[in-house]
């Protein structure tokens, strides 16, 4: 194949660390008139186009955007694919809103035209707000995760996702046994784990609705198969966790039912964790696991605020999540402005480049993926947006008056959605263009 070598100049901001362990200033890095250089899918280099300029051929294709900001592609630690047709059901906290409108939507998915429709508008969503990596949630159905994940093949992203492994307290209809959710599972994982850049995560729903048998096997998968996911619910709802004291009452809390059951690890990310407590949040971290920060979602469900101070105390690794279809928006941008007004509530402030680097190289680490995706840094892959500053006339006067680049992001994220998206970059390629 020859070697295709592309450049991007425009603004260019990136997280090198996370702020909270080493100061805002040293946790990113910004050029004001920066450039972009790409070589088959990877970043070969990231600085000021003054510099990198003179190092480049002079016969090499340059794409220069004006009043636009170049930053890493978002990357979504909690979705679900199934959900995508009831975003915004009214009325109900968690427990009512699966048996209302969750468990009958995801009930489609046993129709593989069904999935394959959904798996496409859902995967169109995700690059027209700028998320090129997310872990996504499957319904019981293979076929969910199979129209997925072939959607996702065919543009090479690097998508992480797992059939729901649920064999009780749901409708018939929808429930696998702990044998079938197991050999369901395997034979997805031995079809597409690592193939590309795809990944498998093993997906109990959560502890309510898996039997001690069917946990007992999501536990025997992760050690059967190396760098396997584990993607599951933990302390989103007072009423959720008062149901799995009632059916664990052997167990200390809900995390030590995962955490019996073998499911604490370096690539298990628990979503919501708004009820969490200290030893939790230490234990958490002391395996290596990963909390999925959904406010979208929390404050939609009603379910309660996420403590990030707490979880930054433990220095445990925060992902953000949408939790479509809990969640009300595919954007990380929006996601952003809750999660700035949920700290907010708690009397604690949220920095701009704290929330770029959740949304980003935070996520990358919750997913133990930061030497691939989540940077600019030369040698990651080129999965990168443009994000244009005169996207809507509101955002395009309001950043005439942004005195430095902290102010700018934080518009950004403020008032930013899908339509500051310009374009979407995966492995080099163009993905998504703004219409």
């Amino acid at each position: 194949m020859p070697l295709t070598r592309k450049a991007y100049r425009a603004a260019i901001l990136h997280s090198i660390a996370d702020p909270a362990e080493v100061g805002i200033e040293a946790s990113y890095e910004y050029f004001a008139d920066g450039l972009l250089v790409i070589e088959n899918g990877q970043i070969s280099a990231v600085g000021h186009a003054g510099d990198l300029l003179p190092t480049l051929p002079a016969d090499i294709d340059i794409t220069h955007y004006q009043d636009a900001l170049i930053t890493p592609g978002l990357i979504d630690t909690h979705i679900h694919l199934p959900q995508t047709g009831m975003v915004g059901a009214y009325g109900e906290q968690l427990l009512d809103w699966l048996n209302t409108y969750t468990f009958p939507c995801e009930s489609q998915f046993a129709d593989k035209a069904h999935a394959e429709e959904v798996a496409d508008i859902f995967i169109k969503e995700l690059l027209r707000n700028g998320t090129t990596t997310a872990l996504v949630f499957g319904s019981v159905h293979p076929q969910s995760v199979n129209a997925f994940f072939e959607a996702a093949e065919k543009l090479d992203l690097r998508m992480i996702a797992g059939k729901v492994m649920m064999d009780r307290n749901a409708p018939d209809y929808l429930t696998d046994t702990a044998d079938s959710g197991y050999q369901q599972s395997k034979t997805l994982i031995e079809r597409w784990h690592g193939k590309g850049r795809l990944h498998y995560a093993v997906t109990p729903r959560f502890a309510p609705t898996s039997t001690p048998e069917q946990l007992a096997l999501a536990g025997q998968l992760l050690g059967e198969y190396p760098d396997l996911y584990l993607q599951t619910h933990i302390s989103e709802n007072k009423q959720e966790i008062e149901w799995v004291k009632a059916l664990f009452p052997e167990r200390n809390g809900y995390l030590d039912v995962y955490d019996h059951y073998k499911l604490l690890g370096e690539r298990s990310v628990f979503a919501h964790g708004v009820h969490l407590c200290d030893e939790e949040c230490a234990r958490l971290a002391e395996t290596g696991s990963a909390v999925a920060f959904c406010p979208t979602s929390n404050l939609f469900l009603g379910s309660g605020l996420f403590n990030l101070p707490m979880a930054e105390k433990h220095k445990l690794n925060v992902g953000l999540g949408t939790d479509v279809g809990g969640g009300t928006s595919f954007s990380l941008l929006q996601t952003l402005n809750e999660a700035y007004k949920v700290m907010q509530l708690q009397g604690a402030r949220l920095s701009p480049f704290k929330s770029l680097y959740l949304a980003t190289l935070g996520g990358a680490r919750a997913l133990r993926l930061e030497d691939k995706i989540g940077t600019l840094q030369p040698g990651t892959e080129a999965d990168f947006l443009v994000l244009d500053y005169n996207a809507t006339p509101l955002l395009s006067y309001r950043l005439k008056q942004a005195k430095d680049i902290a102010e700018t992001l934080f518009v950004l994220m403020t008032l930013g959605d899908d339509r500051t998206v310009l374009q979407t970059y995966a492995a080099g390629n163009l993905v998504h263009q703004r219409q």
